[in-house]
């Protein structure tokens, strides 16, 4: 997976964002009307500081050259921005990482839009220990 599809977005509970990925159809549709991220059942994401991998059932999979990857804060005062090494220790401490795919990475993180859009494809995965 290029990394300039991607968009690692550090906070509590960090996100992955993917763009055109391989894997988009075979994650589950995005449903969370209240906010709340449902797990992705069958999945699991390692998160390290030169590769992140995403493992799902089957074949599916893919792999972010995350040292080459921007990463955000989450749009709060709490998280600034930094480097992968500060995503790698969130997604830890939060035991996985959020993994969105849509159809393009957004100019500006509007959670609520992302949310809702009816396009997005992902969910909770927890991190393989």
């Amino acid at each position: 997976m290029s990394p300039e599809n991607t968009l690692f977005v550090r906070g509590a509970t960090p996100v992955l964002l993917l763009a055109d990925a391989p894997v988009h159809d075979a994650l589950p549709l995005l449903i969370a009307p209240d906010g709340a991220v449902p797990l992705c059942e069958g999945w699991s994401i390692v998160p390290r500081l030169t590769l992140c991998v995403v493992d799902g059932p089957g074949d599916q999979g893919l792999v972010v050259p995350a040292l080459a990857a921007p990463v955000v804060g989450g749009g709060d005062e709490a998280t600034p921005s930094s480097g992968m090494g500060d995503w790698c220790a969130d997604a830890e401490q939060a035991g996985g990482a959020v993994v969105l795919s849509l159809d393009h990475i957004p100019e500006e993180l509007d959670w609520s839009a992302v949310l809702s859009s009816g396009t997005a494809r992902g969910g909770f995965i927890p991190a393989l220990v």
